[in-house]
């Protein structure tokens, strides 16, 4: 295996046709712009890179990615702002957008959590493939908050409406068994072999004609980017305004004290 490159705490090889992008922020793998971004770039080279069809998105340590995190005062641990070269602002769902204009198949590797937002970044690959002791959980109702990175059209997609607002209304939290038997996940793997499974998967399909594989990609996935601009609109609008709320500070507090919240609707 080839080192492709380094993009800040994400780690890119090569070998054969298929490309192997690690997240590198063990335990949790919380993410924020920054690592979004890295996803962004490392996943628009690949798309210039004739030998890469098909990309392994992985993450080291204990979960594979336990989305933002939140301190006590409600505060994320990471930005999610930054400012374009030309002064305007970007934000983590403009990277959002960015990355579901990448090109190249993505297999997801999922062991622990993904949770809320890294609930989201599972959803943007085109597969899924987890070890039984995976956890996923759309937890932001949870929290008092609005979910995002676009869940607000992958998630009915993968599970259906009705699943996904169940997920979403009650923030339940499922294993890798129940998610392989509504269509959240589509292969299950034992813990020691998941990475190997989800490079089979990737194998299998860098062995189709790459400008067939790309061809059915965009008629299959190719509103999705355009579909998730509108969603995040709508999901930023709707954190920002949920997060000055009593409700949500009450979320992150028991959140963080392991309690069970108490809402006032305030």
């Amino acid at each position: 295996m080839t080192e492709f490159g380094v993009y800040g705490d994400l780690h890119v090889s090569i070998e054969g046709h298929v490309a192997t992008a690690e997240i590198r922020r063990p335990p949790n793998n919380f993410f924020d712009l920054e690592l979004i971004d890295g996803l962004v770039s490392s996943f628009t080279d690949l798309d210039q890179e004739d030998a890469c069809r098909a990309i392994v998105l992985c993450a080291e340590g204990k979960n594979f990615c336990a989305g933002a995190q939140f301190h006590n005062d409600g505060s994320r641990g990471g930005e999610i702002t930054a400012k374009n070269p030309d002064g305007s602002a970007r934000h983590l769902y403009d990277a959002a957008f960015d990355l579901f204009s990448c090109k190249t198949p993505v297999v997801a590797a999922i062991q622990g959590a993904a949770v809320g937002g890294g609930l989201g970044v599972a959803c943007f690959a085109d597969f899924r493939v987890a070890a039984p002791e995976a956890r996923f959980t759309a937890n932001f109702a949870r929290l008092g908050f609005h979910h995002g990175f676009g869940l607000t059209v992958t998630l009915p997609s993968l599970v259906g409406q009705q699943k996904a607002l169940e997920l979403l209304y009650t923030g339940a939290r499922i294993k890798g068994e129940e998610a392989a038997e509504i269509g959240l996940v589509d292969k299950l793997a034992p813990l020691s072999d998941l990475r190997a499974a989800a490079n089979d998967l990737a194998v299998e399909i860098a062995t189709s004609a790459p400008l067939a594989v790309e061809s059915i990609r965009e008629t299959m996935r190719g509103h999705l980017p355009n579909a998730i601009r509108l969603a995040t609109d709508r999901e930023k609008e709707e954190q920002d305004r949920l997060r000055t709320t009593d409700d949500w500070k009450e979320g992150v507090n028991a959140m963080n004290e392991r309690r069970l919240p108490s809402f006032s609707r305030k």
